[in-house]
């Protein structure tokens, strides 16, 4: 898959545009709802192989996406290492008590052994896509996402975050988070996967102070550790403060830009390939409200790298025809 339309946009070999979406395989679709029904533990449904390859290919039976992303979840990580995950409908996740004890005692083995069913459903995802020139992206949280996760146990929402303290007890989590993260990366590569995005979905929640040693250090060993495996990294830092600060820290390959940046801005700003950045909600609105807001990407990045994607994931009350209409409008753009 060394040819793919993703792959051209990097390398700056192609005028046309990729495009994916974030949460693509979902909530949206009927024919995922269907699958949900019947199975409502998400854990579970997640390391069931033959249903999440099936719900990983289920958009690309319907849109001309150029890539496919792993129907998975970040908080698979901390459950591989012995924490508890539960998730509430119209609550979001819970976790359990984090035990250092059992954390430490986690082998590389066991880790592998947990999430073998995902990376199982990798290679099914990448036997189907095989002849097709589609990009597999597989995924992680970023190491101060899942510490937040891990030591908040919920969402940090409606101001129930605590501020996270730089100790030693801390560090020693981070490290050891980034180490068993490598671990899925290369797993996840091993098994089909081209491209890695890292989600820091709660990097927005951090002032500048504390970037250097939560977000910007943990991320870079990652984002070289993917480029020793030969691969691709996309960092998706989302409501981050100054974005070309954080891909000079991190050197990702590819930024992921949230619904709040200026497009007509970051482009002058930033010189690695962008992506990303419609407003998820723009795709609950009638087709001309739609149009507008994708040309307005399509026009501000026209002679950029550019990979069209949303400013955060598919909402559930997406109309799927209108995802199809953007999909068209984005192939049809020149």
């Amino acid at each position: 898959m060394n040819n793919t339309l993703i792959r051209n946009c990097i390398e700056n070999n192609t005028t046309k545009i990729p495009i994916w979406l974030m949460r693509q395989a979902g909530r949206y679709l009927p024919e995922f709802r269907s699958i949900r029904k019947k199975n409502e533990d998400f854990i579970k449904l997640c390391l069931n192989k033959k249903l999440s390859s099936e719900i990983t290919l289920q958009p690309l039976d319907r849109f001309n996406f150029d890539a496919a992303i792993l129907f998975s979840d970040i908080l698979l990580v901390p459950y591989a290492l012995g924490q508890k995950v539960k998730f509430m409908k119209n609550y979001g996740p819970e976790l359990g008590k984090l035990d250092i004890n059992i954390l430490n005692n986690i082998s590389k083995q066991e880790f592998i052994s947990t999430l073998n069913p995902v990376y199982e459903s990798l290679k099914l995802v990448e036997k189907k896509l095989s002849k097709k020139n589609k990009d597999i992206i597989g995924f992680v949280g970023a190491p101060w996402t899942l510490l937040v996760y891990m030591l908040n146990r919920k969402s940090p929402k409606e101001n129930n975050f605590n501020s996270i303290p730089k100790n030693k007890e801390v560090n020693i989590l981070l490290e050891k988070v980034i180490e068993f993260l490598k671990i899925h990366i290369d797993a996840q590569i091993k098994n089909g996967a081209t491209i890695i995005q890292i989600f820091d979905s709660w990097a927005g929640l951090l002032e500048e102070d504390d970037l250097e040693y939560f977000v910007y250090n943990p991320t870079q060993k990652l984002t070289n550790f993917i480029k020793e495996k030969s691969s691709t990294s996309i960092c998706f830092p989302r409501n981050i403060k100054n974005y070309r600060k954080y891909v000079e820290k991190t050197k990702t390959d590819i930024i992921s830009i949230d619904y709040n940046v200026d497009p007509n801005v970051i482009k002058h700003e930033i010189e690695i390939p962008i992506q990303g950045g419609l407003d998820p909600k723009i795709l609950l609105e009638e087709s001309k409200i739609v149009k507008k807001g994708v040309l307005k990407y399509l026009d501000a990045f026209k002679n950029n790298r550019y990979i069209f994607n949303l400013g955060h994931g598919v909402l559930p009350k997406t109309n799927p025809e209108t995802v199809k209409y953007m999909v068209e409008l984005v192939k049809d753009y020149k």
